[in-house]
């Protein structure tokens, strides 16, 4: 069963994971997910363990527990969804249009507006 951790420390890593989890059963993998940039946590996880049973175990004990001065938040984990977007808005962004997002668009030229000068108003014959 695969099980998601989250609130975590930034200094925890896989290793420290794992140990916490190891207490409630056989852990097949822990992963401290990362950003692929700088290389820092982003302060969730994912643990699988062998067995469903320990692993329902673990969740109902670990779910609030204080680590590493921070009250972790653990569940089951759930299954990306299609595309592996987690994001249930539909698309969308800044200024990317389909479905959702934060488009502020005008008309014409793009995402402010028809006219060269960005859109906000009528700034006489300038040309840049």
């Amino acid at each position: 069963m695969n099980i998601f951790i989250a609130n975590l420390s930034f200094k925890v890593e896989n290793e420290d994971l794992s140990q916490i989890f190891e207490e409630y059963g056989q852990v097949k993998s822990a992963v401290v997910i990362k950003d692929k940039f700088t290389g820092r946590s982003k302060g969730f996880g994912f643990v699988e363990m062998e067995s469903e049973e320990e692993a329902k175990r673990a969740i109902e004990e670990l779910n609030g527990a204080q680590f590493d001065g921070k009250e972790i938040a653990v569940s089951e984990a759930r299954p990306r969804t299609e595309g592996g977007s987690r994001d249930s808005r539909g698309g969308g962004g800044f200024n990317r249009g389909g479905g959702g997002g934060f488009n502020r668009g005008g008309g014409g030229g793009g995402s402010r507006g028809g006219s060269r000068d960005g859109g906000y108003g009528d700034r006489g014959s300038r040309r840049y």
